[in-house]
Protein backbone atom coordinates (compact mmCIF):
# COMPACT_ATOMS: atom_id res chain seq x y z
CA UNK A 1 0.00 0.00 0.00
CA UNK A 2 2.76 2.45 0.97
CA UNK A 3 4.80 1.73 -2.17
CA UNK A 4 1.74 1.87 -4.43
CA UNK A 5 0.80 5.35 -3.17
CA UNK A 6 4.40 6.52 -3.65
CA UNK A 7 4.46 5.23 -7.23
CA UNK A 8 1.18 6.98 -8.01
CA UNK A 9 2.59 10.18 -6.52
CA UNK A 10 5.75 9.85 -8.62
CA UNK A 11 3.72 9.42 -11.82
CA UNK A 12 1.67 12.50 -10.96
CA UNK A 13 4.68 14.78 -10.56
CA UNK A 14 7.16 13.32 -13.04
CA UNK A 15 5.80 15.49 -15.84
CA UNK A 16 6.25 18.51 -13.55
CA UNK A 17 9.97 17.86 -13.14
CA UNK A 18 10.17 15.34 -10.28
CA UNK A 19 13.30 13.21 -10.57
CA UNK A 20 14.91 10.48 -8.47
CA UNK A 21 18.55 9.45 -8.55
CA UNK A 22 18.82 5.89 -7.22
CA UNK A 23 21.86 4.12 -5.80
CA UNK A 24 21.73 0.46 -6.82
CA UNK A 25 24.48 -2.08 -6.21
CA UNK A 26 24.92 -5.40 -8.02
CA UNK A 27 25.52 -7.07 -4.67
CA UNK A 28 23.50 -4.94 -2.27
CA UNK A 29 20.54 -3.93 -4.39
CA UNK A 30 18.80 -0.63 -3.65
CA UNK A 31 20.94 1.38 -1.23
CA UNK A 32 19.85 4.98 -1.50
CA UNK A 33 18.22 7.79 -3.42
CA UNK A 34 17.97 11.52 -3.97
CA UNK A 35 14.60 13.01 -4.87
CA UNK A 36 14.18 16.53 -6.23
CA UNK A 37 11.63 18.67 -8.04
CA UNK A 38 11.04 22.30 -9.05
CA UNK A 39 10.43 24.47 -6.00
CA UNK A 40 6.87 25.46 -6.93
CA UNK A 41 5.95 21.80 -6.39
CA UNK A 42 8.08 21.31 -3.26
CA UNK A 43 6.42 19.11 -0.67
CA UNK A 44 7.53 21.35 2.19
CA UNK A 45 5.87 24.60 3.34
CA UNK A 46 8.35 26.81 1.48
CA UNK A 47 8.43 29.56 -1.11
CA UNK A 48 11.05 28.28 -3.53
CA UNK A 49 9.84 29.13 -7.02
CA UNK A 50 12.67 29.04 -9.53
CA UNK A 51 14.82 26.77 -7.38
CA UNK A 52 15.30 23.04 -7.70
CA UNK A 53 14.21 21.59 -4.37
CA UNK A 54 15.82 18.49 -2.85
CA UNK A 55 13.00 16.64 -1.18
CA UNK A 56 14.76 13.59 0.22
CA UNK A 57 18.23 12.05 0.33
CA UNK A 58 19.32 8.78 1.88
CA UNK A 59 22.28 6.43 1.46
CA UNK A 60 23.12 3.11 3.05
CA UNK A 61 20.71 0.49 4.28
CA UNK A 62 23.96 -1.43 4.82
CA UNK A 63 26.98 0.13 6.50
CA UNK A 64 29.43 -0.71 3.72
CA UNK A 65 27.66 1.77 1.47
CA UNK A 66 27.97 4.66 3.91
CA UNK A 67 30.84 7.13 3.83
CA UNK A 68 31.77 6.34 0.22
CA UNK A 69 30.78 9.68 -1.29
CA UNK A 70 27.61 8.40 -2.94
CA UNK A 71 25.40 11.09 -1.41
CA UNK A 72 27.87 13.75 -2.54
CA UNK A 73 27.81 12.39 -6.10
CA UNK A 74 24.01 12.42 -6.22
CA UNK A 75 23.90 16.02 -4.98
CA UNK A 76 26.43 16.97 -7.68
CA UNK A 77 24.20 15.35 -10.30
CA UNK A 78 21.20 17.31 -9.01
CA UNK A 79 23.17 20.57 -9.13
CA UNK A 80 24.23 19.83 -12.71
CA UNK A 81 20.64 19.07 -13.74
CA UNK A 82 19.49 22.29 -12.07
CA UNK A 83 22.02 24.39 -13.96
CA UNK A 84 20.96 22.80 -17.25
CA UNK A 85 17.34 23.63 -16.39
CA UNK A 86 18.30 27.30 -15.81
CA UNK A 87 17.09 27.26 -12.22
CA UNK A 88 17.99 30.03 -9.76
CA UNK A 89 19.75 27.47 -7.61
CA UNK A 90 19.10 24.45 -5.42
CA UNK A 91 17.33 24.47 -2.04
CA UNK A 92 16.85 21.90 0.72
CA UNK A 93 15.41 21.72 4.23
CA UNK A 94 17.68 20.13 6.83
CA UNK A 95 17.30 19.50 10.54
CA UNK A 96 19.17 18.20 13.56
CA UNK A 97 16.44 15.66 14.32
CA UNK A 98 15.55 12.41 12.52
CA UNK A 99 13.94 11.71 9.16
CA UNK A 100 15.73 14.49 7.32
CA UNK A 101 19.18 15.24 5.94
CA UNK A 102 21.75 16.98 8.12
CA UNK A 103 23.25 20.27 6.96
CA UNK A 104 26.97 19.36 6.86
CA UNK A 105 27.10 17.73 3.43
CA UNK A 106 25.26 20.67 1.85
CA UNK A 107 27.42 23.30 3.54
CA UNK A 108 30.47 21.58 2.00
CA UNK A 109 28.83 22.04 -1.41
CA UNK A 110 28.44 25.78 -0.89
CA UNK A 111 24.86 25.89 0.36
CA UNK A 112 24.16 28.64 2.90
CA UNK A 113 21.37 29.06 5.50
CA UNK A 114 18.60 31.38 4.33
CA UNK A 115 15.77 30.69 6.80
CA UNK A 116 14.80 28.67 9.89
CA UNK A 117 11.64 27.19 11.41
CA UNK A 118 10.99 25.74 14.85
CA UNK A 119 12.10 23.53 16.43
CA UNK A 120 15.24 22.68 14.42
CA UNK A 121 14.55 23.11 10.71
CA UNK A 122 16.89 25.06 8.46
CA UNK A 123 16.42 26.03 4.82
CA UNK A 124 19.64 26.05 2.82
CA UNK A 125 20.23 27.36 -0.69
CA UNK A 126 22.94 27.14 -3.31
CA UNK A 127 22.30 30.19 -5.50
CA UNK A 128 23.50 30.24 -9.10
CA UNK A 129 22.45 33.89 -9.37
CA UNK A 130 23.64 35.89 -6.33
CA UNK A 131 20.92 38.49 -6.98
CA UNK A 132 18.11 35.92 -6.95
CA UNK A 133 15.55 36.18 -4.16
CA UNK A 134 16.16 33.73 -1.33
CA UNK A 135 13.72 30.87 -0.81
CA UNK A 136 11.99 30.86 2.57
CA UNK A 137 9.57 29.06 4.85
CA UNK A 138 5.95 30.11 4.52
CA UNK A 139 5.04 32.59 7.25
CA UNK A 140 1.64 31.00 7.93
CA UNK A 141 3.09 27.89 9.62
CA UNK A 142 1.79 28.77 13.09
CA UNK A 143 -1.49 30.19 11.81
CA UNK A 144 -2.14 26.94 9.94
CA UNK A 145 -2.26 25.14 13.30
CA UNK A 146 -5.38 26.99 14.40
CA UNK A 147 -7.67 24.64 12.49
CA UNK A 148 -6.31 21.73 14.52
CA UNK A 149 -6.90 23.33 17.92
CA UNK A 150 -8.86 20.40 19.35
CA UNK A 151 -8.19 16.68 19.47
CA UNK A 152 -5.72 14.47 17.63
CA UNK A 153 -5.01 15.05 13.95
CA UNK A 154 -2.57 13.16 11.75
CA UNK A 155 -1.54 14.71 8.43
CA UNK A 156 0.39 12.77 5.82
CA UNK A 157 1.36 12.82 2.15
CA UNK A 158 2.18 9.91 -0.19
CA UNK A 159 5.53 11.62 -0.84
CA UNK A 160 6.73 10.10 2.45
CA UNK A 161 5.60 6.46 2.27
CA UNK A 162 6.81 5.22 5.65
CA UNK A 163 3.63 5.79 7.62
CA UNK A 164 0.86 3.38 6.57
CA UNK A 165 1.36 0.64 9.18
CA UNK A 166 2.32 2.96 12.05
CA UNK A 167 -0.55 5.38 11.44
CA UNK A 168 -3.09 2.57 11.64
CA UNK A 169 -1.61 1.42 14.95
CA UNK A 170 -1.46 4.98 16.32
CA UNK A 171 -5.10 5.66 15.47
CA UNK A 172 -6.21 2.43 17.11
CA UNK A 173 -4.17 3.22 20.23
CA UNK A 174 -5.57 6.75 20.33
CA UNK A 175 -9.10 5.35 20.41
CA UNK A 176 -8.63 2.41 22.77
CA UNK A 177 -5.99 3.67 25.19
CA UNK A 178 -6.60 7.42 25.28
CA UNK A 179 -10.28 7.68 24.36
CA UNK A 180 -9.62 10.01 21.45
CA UNK A 181 -11.33 10.30 18.07
CA UNK A 182 -8.33 10.77 15.77
CA UNK A 183 -8.69 12.54 12.44
CA UNK A 184 -6.55 11.49 9.46
CA UNK A 185 -5.95 14.07 6.74
CA UNK A 186 -4.48 12.86 3.45
CA UNK A 187 -2.52 15.67 1.82
CA UNK A 188 -2.93 14.70 -1.82
CA UNK A 189 -1.67 17.84 -3.55
CA UNK A 190 1.01 20.52 -3.41
CA UNK A 191 -1.28 23.15 -1.89
CA UNK A 192 -2.21 21.03 1.12
CA UNK A 193 1.41 20.12 1.88
CA UNK A 194 2.65 23.68 1.45
CA UNK A 195 -0.03 24.75 3.92
CA UNK A 196 1.05 22.15 6.47
CA UNK A 197 1.21 23.29 10.11
CA UNK A 198 4.79 22.05 10.48
CA UNK A 199 8.02 22.57 8.55
CA UNK A 200 8.47 18.87 7.75
CA UNK A 201 5.47 19.22 5.48
CA UNK A 202 4.63 15.67 4.47
CA UNK A 203 3.85 14.30 7.94
CA UNK A 204 2.67 15.80 11.19
CA UNK A 205 0.76 14.81 14.32
CA UNK A 206 -1.18 17.56 16.10
CA UNK A 207 -2.81 17.38 19.52
CA UNK A 208 -4.91 20.27 20.82
CA UNK A 209 -3.25 22.74 18.50
CA UNK A 210 0.34 21.72 19.18
CA UNK A 211 2.68 19.64 17.04
CA UNK A 212 3.61 16.50 18.97
CA UNK A 213 5.56 14.87 16.13
CA UNK A 214 7.18 16.46 13.11
CA UNK A 215 7.93 13.15 11.37
CA UNK A 216 6.64 9.54 11.20
CA UNK A 217 6.91 7.74 14.52
CA UNK A 218 6.20 4.30 15.93
CA UNK A 219 3.14 3.46 17.97
CA UNK A 220 5.38 2.99 21.03
CA UNK A 221 6.78 6.49 20.61
CA UNK A 222 3.24 7.87 20.27
CA UNK A 223 2.23 6.22 23.54
CA UNK A 224 5.25 7.72 25.31
CA UNK A 225 4.43 11.20 24.01
CA UNK A 226 0.77 10.99 25.01
CA UNK A 227 1.51 9.61 28.46
CA UNK A 228 3.89 12.50 29.06
CA UNK A 229 1.22 14.98 27.94
CA UNK A 230 -1.48 13.36 30.03
CA UNK A 231 0.80 13.21 33.05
Amino acid sequence: MELRRKIQWFKKYYSKGLRIKALVSKTGGYQGMLEYMPGEYAHRPVNADGYMFIQCIFVGFRNEFKGKGYASSMIDACIEDSRKANMRGVAVVTRKGPFMAKRAIFIKKGFVPVDTAKPDFELLALKFDPDAENPGFKHALKKNRDQYAEGLTILRSPQCPYSEKNVKAIMETARKKFGLAPRLIEMEDVESVQNSPCAFGTFCIMYDGEVISYHPISNTRFVNIMEKIKG
